[in-house]
């Protein structure tokens, strides 16, 4: 549904539109494997690791906040068994153990981090300013 919406809105913009996308791809290592990459992508923004939101600029001219935070509330306790799901971070976690646990960490901090700057974003009140000629 959140894709249509992307799309729908994106296609009726009188404007350019950019639409980004987490879509797996063949190196990222899906223990899985690629047959599940929609899985895997669903995963992703379940878990926090990749956040949907959409920036509608035509919503500015009925004096509503052009930023849409899409995603629920991520269940964080996922996260770092997201990233083990990947042979590009288990294989890093087999070299170095520590450090990769380490940036694990750092990983996970900085998705709270972009949620909940996202969150604020999307909950800031919006106005119509009158402009003065």
């Amino acid at each position: 549904a959140q894709t249509l919406k992307a799309f729908r809105e994106a296609e009726a913009y009188p404007g350019p539109s950019l639409i980004i996308a987490y879509a797996p791809c063949i190196n990222h290592g899906l223990k899985a494997g690629m047959g599940k990459s929609q899985a895997e992508e669903e995963a992703a923004v379940k878990c926090g690791y990749w956040h949907l939101w959409r920036y509608n600029p035509a919503l500015e001219a009925e004096g509503k906040n052009p930023f849409i935070l899409d995603s629920k509330e991520p269940e964080w306790s996922g996260f770092q068994s997201f990233l083990k799901g990947e042979v590009r971070y288990t294989s890093l976690l087999k070299q170095y153990p520590a450090e990769a646990g380490e940036l694990f960490q750092v990983a996970e901090d900085n998705a709270k981090w972009r949620y909940n700057n996202y969150k604020r974003l999307a909950n800031q009140v919006w106005e119509l300013e009158e402009v003065e000629s």
